[in-house]
């Protein structure tokens, strides 16, 4: 017979034992030392036998497996009281409560078969504890979650966390993760990984078909290239330290997804529950200039004469656009020139601003002295490129661009420093030193100021004359200067726009002018399709933030036609209705793909190609589909969809797809630019 301490330490592993209540086996710790010892016939052995087979046919399967315990019944005991009242695992509930406590406020999942315990935990989670547990949003599609996870982050700097299925879930994020990592956004990602166990050795154990033919050598190193971390999770016992790591890496810049990658058998672990100290695991604080690069950049602002700013995330933090107005304001002659358009860097409305623009602008080639700052392409080369004789500087958290592979700018100097207080330590340093005061307060900088405002109101005005009602009057068709401009006018002026406008995003820039931080967020990458999770995350922070749903900033989805089919747009607009996040989105349909095109013009401008129609180049998307009509059927007809081709079905329509998003219906109206041949155009009801 064996001893009581025998009998408590059972020599399974992780201390515990196999009982089956179908589908699969599950594993419970035992307490052995409850029971009395009472010794068994074969005969009673025998009958105990067929009443627990009567109670659970697989339960009686694995009866067999206890045989090497000396004391039967004492373990049989054990396990039906494990069948009838056996414990769950707590690593899962734990694992999810941790990323509420490390300020993950929303689960972004696609399911599988590799989340028996996660779903366990959400559904005990979300009874017992929901206000100390994630909110859980419910994607069809991995891109669609990961997009809207993006769009959370970005605008509010919080990670979020997105929970997919295996390889293919991996793979089914596509386009979503390259945004994330471009765009710098904190995101935590969690996949399951196929059981490596095949015999029922542990909880957890293959128990489908699927198991052997998701299992793969690395899963990680699918998406490894785009992560700031990857990472798999090996046991129970130090799960709050790898999420931590993750989420660390996560929000330090620069800042970007993480990946973490966990065996079922290891989250069907179970373990004892422990706490850390989250004030331990916060990101690394930004970055600053050292003192000789403040006084460098100090006296060659001062010693400009055009000088020009670059920007491309610097608007990321509200900081660093009131700092760089600061800036703009001390010293008049800068000029700021947005070349990647991923936030409002730079107010609209301000006579230094020169609109965004992708690396390609007349100031590039005239400034004597160019500040980059945050910025991953201020320009292109080939087709725009500062003088020989012009100062460069790059300031920037990752300036070496570690994850592209060919990428430099000639410079005088680079520093790794955040930007906003890259901006605030030069404010700080030219207010406080009298020579640099003596150039601010010069008729020079004062006359340069004078010409820069003189600038930029032709500018605008030039803009504004784009923008004037097309000839033709009501039944003009509509082009992308007045669409966006009767766009910007009719919505509320705090409005956060999510664009992803591509060949048109310059139009759409130059006609909204955005100019209050975190009002304009764009597409980080080249990923087709964030817009629609991404303006869905950006509107569930925004009434996350007021209070609940709706009652959030009014979000602005301006989408091309081709860049909306990539966003998998039966799931966004389920997503929007299954949670009551209303939107407006505008399609800009103008038939096709013009991107390929003006690539195929850029590098043969006079070939075969420059004249034929798009439906020879295959980008052509004539009949077009009915996009409104995707999205009232995704949502079960309770959106509002319509087509606008003219002046006058815009201004009939424009104020009732608004007033929809105000009272809380998605509305997704269709701008057929430039007439309605080869766009769908809906029947009229016969009489």
């Amino acid at each position: 017979m064996a001893s009581d301490n025998q009998l408590t330490n059972w020599p399974m592993n992780s201390g515990t034992i196999l009982f089956g209540l179908a589908p699969e086996p599950v594993f419970i710790k035992p307490a052995l030392s409850i029971y009395p010892r009472i010794p068994v016939s074969p005969f009673f052995y025998s009958a105990l036998l067929s009443f627990i087979s009567g109670l659970s046919p697989l339960l009686a399967h694995y009866i067999p497996l206890l045989i090497d315990c000396d004391d039967g019944l004492h373990s049989i005991l054990c396990l039906l009281r494990g069948t009838l009242g056996g414990t769950a695992p707590v690593d899962n509930e734990m694992w999810v409560k941790l990323t509420f406590q490390a300020g993950v406020s929303h689960v972004f999942v696609n399911l599988g078969s590799d989340h028996p315990s996660i779903l366990e935990a959400m559904v005990k989670g979300q009874k017992e504890k929901p206000n100390a547990f994630p909110k859980i949003i419910t994607c069809p599609n991995e891109m669609v979650a990961l997009s809207m996870a993006d769009g959370y982050a970005r605008l509010t700097g919080e990670p979020q966390c997105v929970i997919v299925h295996v390889d293919v879930g991996t793979q089914g994020l596509a386009a979503a993760i390259h945004n994330a990592s471009c765009g710098r956004a904190p995101v935590l990602i969690f996949a399951g990984l196929s059981p490596y166990t095949i015999e029922g050795e542990m909880r957890g154990s293959r128990t489908e078909y699927i198991h052997w033919i998701q299992d793969v050598p690395d899963q990680k190193q699918i998406v490894s290239q785009y992560c700031r971390y990857a990472a798999e999770i090996r046991s129970g016992k130090n799960i709050k330290q790898m999420v931590n790591r993750a989420l660390q890496f996560a929000t330090s810049d620069p800042k970007g997804p993480v990946y973490l990658a966990g065996a079922r058998e290891v989250m069907e672990e179970e373990i004892t529950p422990y706490t850390l100290n989250q004030s331990h695991w916060v990101s690394v604080s930004p970055s600053a200039l050292p003192t000789e690069g403040v006084e460098l950049i100090a006296s060659e602002l001062a010693a400009a004469k055009n000088p020009l700013v670059i920007v491309g995330y610097s608007g990321r933090e509200a900081r660093g656009v009131h700092e760089l107005v600061t800036l703009a304001n001390t010293f008049q002659g800068i000029r700021v020139l947005d070349t990647g358009g991923c936030d409002m860097c730079f107010p609209g409305d301000h006579p230094a601003y020169l609109g965004m623009r992708f690396g390609v602008h007349d100031a590039i080639k005239s400034a004597d002295f160019i500040l980059v700052a945050d910025c991953d392409v201020p320009w292109i080369p080939t087709l725009c490129k500062p003088s020989d004789s012009a100062r460069i500087i790059h300031v920037d958290v990752d300036p070496l661009k570690q994850q592209i592979p060919v990428a430099y700018i000639p410079t005088i100097a680079t520093f790794r420093a955040e930007s906003a207080t890259a901006f605030k330590q030069l404010n700080e340093y030219i207010a406080s030193n009298p020579s640099i005061q003596q150039t601010i307060q010069s008729d020079e900088n004062r006359a340069r100021g004078k010409r820069r405002a003189e600038a930029f109101k032709k500018t605008r005005q030039a803009i504004y004359n784009l923008a004037r009602l097309p000839p033709g009057g009501d039944v003009a068709p509509l082009n992308a200067n007045y669409l966006i401009s009767q766009l910007r006018q009719s919505c509320p002026s705090d409005t956060i726009w999510a664009i992803e406008s591509v060949t048109l995003t310059a139009n759409v820039a130059d006609q909204i002018a955005p100019t209050l931080p975190k009002s304009w967020i764009n597409c980080g990458g080249g990923g087709l399709g964030w817009s629609g999770g991404g303006a869905l995350g950006i509107k569930l922070a925004a009434d996350a933030k007021h209070g609940g749903s709706n009652k959030g900033k009014f979000v602005c989805q301006i989408v091309g036609d081709g860049t909306y089919l990539f966003s998998v747009p039966g799931s966004v607009y389920w997503v929007a209705r299954r949670y009551n996040i209303p939107i407006l989105t505008i399609v800009l349909n103008n038939k096709g793909w013009n991107a390929p095109r003006r690539s195929m013009l850029l590098v043969h401008p006079n070939g075969d190609g420059s004249r034929a129609t798009n439906e020879d180049l295959n980008i052509s998307f004539a009949p077009t589909p009915d996009y409104p009509g995707i999205a009232t059927a995704a949502s079960g007809g309770t959106f509002w969809g319509a087509q606008a081709a003219n002046v006058a079905q815009l201004r009939k329509l424009l104020p009732e797809a608004i007033k929809s998003v105000q009272n809380g219906t998605t509305a997704v109206l269709e701008a057929q630019l430039d007439g309605t041949q080869g766009k769908y155009v809906a029947a009229k009801p016969s009489l």
